[in-house]
């Protein structure tokens, strides 16, 4: 395949639209709009390569590609003016044994210490847009795990869960680029849906939309990403996918937000506490209680994980959503863990709190299916993942979670000296 960005003059009528365009015998190719109304990538289908050829033999040229584009629109034309790039490339979907140095399983004692991500374990085609998305995926799940390890806040163990998620991934994201470049290289086909007839490639793009958004990956259970147990309290959030978020109102100043949207990209652990119950009292107390576990009694599954010296919200970021709307209670009623003060000049931390957006089809409650019942406590990774879902009173269940992903602070400094160098 050629790909290049042109400045072009053409009579083919739906150049400002993404299309793949299939001819009779000349192949496929594929329009994509640039920015700014004018330039245009056209990703062009050019001969098969023999066996053991490589595309670099046969020395094609701009030239080449434009003449290409030109039979496969045939009878438009289209004449390039200028080139602001192109490339040739074979598709090749490729993919290595591992993410790291660790030999096959190994030893389950052993950890990591090299990591490779993006296309030096992955390749395929960029028709799905997924190579630079797959690869920044790769970095931000292994860059957080780093920073937990090196610093001392979680075991070395959750290191050899990188290769284990991403391979993953990379092998889903080439069976479908494998079948998705089939298609459409493949003669014109078509399917029947709910009466009507589609392309094959359109009804594939459109049954496989999540994927080609990036919001397809689950994880598999794993010290990482809960069992599933509990995800009957929350069934629109699903455990081991990204978070969906969804409207909500912050209490504080009454502001519509998003709530998937308070979550940093810095390494912490976002807890969310949806409150149970129908009545305001019941749901302010529902969180009292929760707070009271977390932060105040002996048993708490938090505390043994956070130095005396180190503020709560360093490694988890504890929010809640109520049910009711946010005129029916003030700011004053939460307990003070939702209040919290911050920094040297003790400043109120006013934008823990939210509450359910009562517009119609807005109402995250609604829109997830959370338990309006029994509420939730909804655990979420650093890379924006569930990692589980829990009852609000699940303390037990909380803490053996933690353990397997955290150290506790008297083990800090029993660090793995190669890791700690």
């Amino acid at each position: 395949w050629g790909v290049m960005d042109v400045l072009a003059v053409t009579d083919f009528p739906d150049i400002r639209f993404k299309c793949l365009v299939q001819s009779g015998s000349e192949g496929s190719l594929i329009v994509i709009p640039r920015e700014g109304g004018y330039l245009v990538r056209l990703y062009v289908e050019l001969d098969e390569l023999s066996e053991n050829e490589r595309v670099a033999n046969r020395d094609l040229t701009i030239d080449h590609l434009t003449a290409a584009a030109n039979r496969i629109l045939a009878p438009y034309s289209i004449d390039v003016k200028e080139v602001v790039w192109w490339s040739v490339y074979e598709i090749g979907q490729r993919l290595t044994e591992r993410f790291d140095d660790l030999q096959g399983d190994g030893d389950p004692t052993s950890h990591p210490r090299v990591f490779i991500a993006g296309d030096a374990c992955h390749t395929h085609s960029p028709k799905a847009g997924q190579g630079m998305n797959v690869s920044m995926g790769d970095a931000f799940n292994l860059g957080w795990k780093l920073v937990s390890v090196l610093r001392g806040r979680a075991r070395t163990e959750i290191l050899r869960s990188y290769s284990e998620e991403r391979q993953a991934v990379a092998q889903a994201l080439i069976d479908f680029d494998r079948e998705w470049a089939r298609i459409i290289s493949a003669p014109p086909d078509e399917h029947e849906a709910d009466g009507k007839r589609f392309p094959r490639f359109q009804k594939y793009f459109v049954e496989h939309g999540r994927y080609t958004a990036g919001l397809s990956v689950r994880y598999a259970p794993s010290a990482l990403t809960g069992s599933g147990k509990w995800q009957c309290l929350a069934h629109g959030i699903e455990i081991g996918m990204r978070f969906h978020s969804a409207p909500v109102v912050r209490l504080a100043d009454g502001k519509p937000v998003q709530l998937g949207h308070v979550q940093n990209a810095d390494a912490r652990w976002l807890l969310l506490a949806f409150a149970g119950g129908r009545d305001a009292a019941v749901q302010i107390d529902s969180l009292r209680r929760l707070c009271e576990t977390l932060f105040s009694d002996p048993a708490s599954p938090l505390l043994p994980f956070v130095a005396d010296s180190e503020d709560i919200d360093a490694m988890f970021d504890l929010r809640a959503v109520l049910q009711v709307h946010h005129h029916e209670i003030q700011i004053t009623d939460l307990p003070p863990a939702l209040l919290p003060a911050k920094g040297r000049l003790g400043l109120l931390d006013y934008e823990k709190v939210f509450c359910a957006d009562h517009r119609r089809d807005a109402n995250i409650f609604t829109m997830r299916g959370i338990d309006r019942d029994a509420g939730c406590l909804i655990v979420v990774r650093p890379d924006q993942y569930v990692a589980t879902i829990l009852p609000l009173d699940g303390t037990a269940e909380f803490g053996a979670f933690l353990a397997g992903v955290f150290r506790p602070v008297d083990q800090r400094s029993n660090r793995d000296d190669a890791v700690a160098s």
